[in-house]
């Protein structure tokens, strides 16, 4: 079974737009009635506000799978992204090691970007 759609909460939904499209890089599909939707490979990206207070929480920490770590954290934060740490190896598996930076969107959202190395 494959994500379709993934769903994150947002404050400004123009602010962090900018910031999907801008500082992340991803391309956006279009946008309608305070919803915003980016492709992410195979899956949307939805960013919204919380329809009820019942959903107004943090995103869960979507992991951004990247080839080259160091370039694209030097990349984003030229334009503008906050990296709460540097890229560092959080595993070893046989040959394989995983890499990660994590960092903040401008709705105080959690997210990383990974490499497998």
């Amino acid at each position: 079974m494959k994500l379709g759609q993934i769903a994150v909460n947002v404050e400004n939904v123009e602010r962090a737009v900018a910031f999907y499209k801008n500082v992340i890089g991803l391309p956006l599909l279009f946008e309608t009635n305070g919803l915003a939707f980016f492709e992410c490979e195979d899956t949307r990206l939805l960013l919204s506000r919380p329809e009820t207070e019942e959903f107004n929480h943090p995103s869960s920490i979507l992991y951004f799978k990247v080839e080259d770590l160091n370039g694209e954290v030097s990349r984003m934060k030229e334009a503008g992204a906050t990296f709460m740490d540097e890229p560092h190896m959080v595993a070893k598996m046989g040959e394989v090691e995983t890499w990660m930076a994590f960092f903040k969107d401008t709705e105080g959202n959690t997210h990383a970007l990974m490499s497998e190395i």
